[in-house]
């Protein structure tokens, strides 16, 4: 897996300083650079109260690293997410209509589930994936993000992409499973991040249990 430690700080990520559209605070955050450089239009990054101000909201971030726009939000994000695909907060964001899964109408329906599983005791973060390691959704740590991104474009590469499933414990005893789904044809990742407080076993079953609730919304 990939040793960010190897990494620069400025090569993993990007300040960007972003504005509350509803008490107009500023405040400068870090963006991962893997994951703007890997989205076909703009990244929506959701930005969780206690990050910038007590308000929970969306900023749109176009491939240059600049904003195109914010969006407030009545959904109280709980981490920083970040997913392919900009809204509509501003007349200057375009929609690059793409068909991939970001454009289909349950896109959103699997975030919202994604997001349901993620606790901050047992579950640290979820994603979804594109089997090549492109970023669709995620709200997994940031040195977590890059190592999964790594290890998708290296299976990738090395044609492994037709397992059904991964498993991987960190020197920590976190733990990353992920399942290979297909939804409408297209084949994805999904992952779930566990503390160090979860065997793979369990890990298993929670992964299992959202393989599911994912699959049912195609029926």
């Amino acid at each position: 897996m990939l040793d960010t430690n190897e990494m620069s700080e400025k090569e993993l990520s990007k300040s960007i300083t972003v504005i509350c559209p509803t008490c107009k605070t500023k405040k400068e955050l870090k963006i991962p650079t893997k994951i703007i450089d890997q989205s076909k239009q703009l990244t929506t990054v959701s930005i969780p109260s206690g990050a910038v101000c007590e308000h929970s909201f969306q900023s749109f971030v176009d491939k240059n690293f600049k904003i195109r726009g914010y969006q407030k939000v009545d959904f109280e994000f709980s981490h920083m997410e970040f997913y392919e695909g900009g809204g509509d907060a501003n007349e200057d964001i375009s929609e690059d209509k793409t068909h991939s899964l970001t454009s289909l109408p349950l896109f959103q329906e699997i975030v919202n589930i994604l997001r349901s599983f993620v606790d901050d005791k047992e579950i640290l973060g979820s994603g979804i994936f594109t089997i090549e390691g492109t970023v669709l959704y995620s709200s997994l740590p940031s040195n977590t993000l890059f190592s999964i991104i790594k290890e998708f474009e290296v299976r990738s590469e090395k044609k492994l992409s037709s397992l059904k499933k991964m498993y991987l414990e960190l020197e920590n005893n976190q733990k990353i499973c992920s399942n290979y789904i297909e939804i409408q044809g297209m084949r994805f990742a999904i992952v779930l991040f566990f503390s160090e407080l979860v065997k793979l076993g369990m890990g298993n079953l929670y992964l299992n249990d959202l393989t599911k609730k994912i699959m049912k919304l195609e029926t």
